[in-house]
């Protein structure tokens, strides 16, 4: 089923679960509907990432595109989550008509490539996205801290790194 959003309520990357076992989900509110996804965390690092690139890169070619003031949603995910489906591949690009970044996302399945249609497409304003990339920013690196020796996140119980022979850190 796929679902497509010309305006966006909110768009936000959120989790369920504490660090180290936690799901990742976006979630989509247009009006009265609502879409939770589950993707990967680095999916939404990257995602956060090649927005981040994209709106600079915007901005840079045209100095006369203004970037509305959309406040970070600190929200929780809205509940209950319920996943709609797993997020597989993502696709951003600009749209120079509407002046807004068109965000699709594809689900994982057993199809053939020509076949496959996004589950999501949506469309948000600059300052949506920049919103979007401070929230997913935050999510990602709330989680276990890395190891400062092998990165390896530290487990709240301990950390045998390979770098310590063994040892526990």
């Amino acid at each position: 089923m796929s679902h497509e959003f010309e305006n966006v309520d909110r768009f936000i990357c959120g989790t369920i679960g504490e660090p180290g076992e936690r799901e990742f989900y976006l979630q989509v509110r247009s009006g009265s509907s609502l879409v939770s996804a589950a993707l990967e965390k680095s999916q939404a690092s990257t995602l956060a990432q090649r927005l981040e690139i994209l709106c600079k890169q915007v901005t840079k070619e045209d100095v006369t595109i203004v970037v509305d003031c959309v406040e970070r949603d600190d929200a929780a995910l809205e509940s209950p989550v319920e996943r709609d489906f797993i997020i597989g591949a993502i696709s951003i690009a600009w749209d120079d008509e509407s002046k807004k970044v068109c965000v699709e996302l594809f689900s994982i399945k057993e199809v053939e490539v020509e076949d496959e249609l996004p589950e999501i497409t949506l469309n948000i304003t600059l300052g949506q996205a920049k919103a979007f990339i401070s929230r997913t920013n935050a999510v990602v690196n709330a989680g276990r801290i890395p190891c400062p020796f092998c990165a390896i996140p530290i487990d709240p119980r301990g950390h045998l790194c390979p770098r310590a022979n063994g040892y526990r850190r």
